[in-house]
């Protein structure tokens, strides 16, 4: 198998026989959904749910599923007859991928703000990607996780401290596009730095093994 990271917060993992996609949202490249046979979302913000994009790639083959929480179903309302919902704790298969469903909520961003539910999705067992959220998924052993290093709701110390107490072989990061380039050398310098793994920042499109 291989993923590729695109803009933002999605990832695509692809084998010989199915394509899964996770948070293709409105700051990502539509073709990363090209050809995609199931689709998690994390949660209903914009960077991570792009609606239009889903409904035109569900009028191209209406085979592909779509898994996320119930909270977010209900902004699907258009392609009901696609969704699953999924829960914390539920186990369930995406395309012939297995998927284990972590979490619950997304991480505060002030506490004004209204918290959504978000949900992290262990991949195949050893791949991870957390949304907008630090929630760790549970004992599994981790051998990639994806780790957000910007945003409104968290600081860099709390990602480093994540991919710490997961302590995967390998971090990548994830939820970027708020960074400009000097952004870039500072956080990446320090997620290097101070994660304990090999950690890099994907470029859009860019693919490596899942082995």
């Amino acid at each position: 198998m291989r993923l590729l990271k695109y803009s933002h917060a999605c990832v695509r993992v692809e084998s010989d026989a199915a394509v899964l996609v996770i948070d293709p949202g409105a700051l990502t490249e539509r073709k990363a959904l090209d050809g995609a046979d199931a689709v998690l979302i994390t949660h209903e913000h914009f960077d991570h749910l792009d609606v239009d994009a889903l409904d035109d790639e569900l009028g191209k083959r209406a085979s592909v599923r779509v898994f996320t929480h119930p909270a977010v179903a209900e902004k699907l309302d258009a392609l009901a007859g696609a969704v699953t919902t999924v829960n914390s704790g539920d186990e369930f298969d995406a395309a012939g991928f297995a998927v284990r469903a972590y979490g619950g909520l997304h991480a505060e961003i002030h506490p004004d703000v209204p918290r959504v539910a978000n949900l992290g999705f262990l991949v195949e067992g050893s791949l991870y990607h957390p949304g907008d959220s630090f929630d760790v998924p549970g004992d599994a052993a981790v051998d990639t996780l994806f780790v957000p290093i910007s945003g409104p709701w968290l600081k860099i110390s709390e990602s480093v401290d994540f991919v710490r107490a997961i302590a995967p072989r390998r971090a990548f990061a994830l939820h970027d596009c708020l960074l400009s380039d000097v952004g870039f050398q500072v956080y990446d310098g320090n997620m290097a730095r101070l994660s304990g793994c090999d950690y890099a920042r994907l470029a859009p499109g860019e693919a490596v093994s899942l082995s």
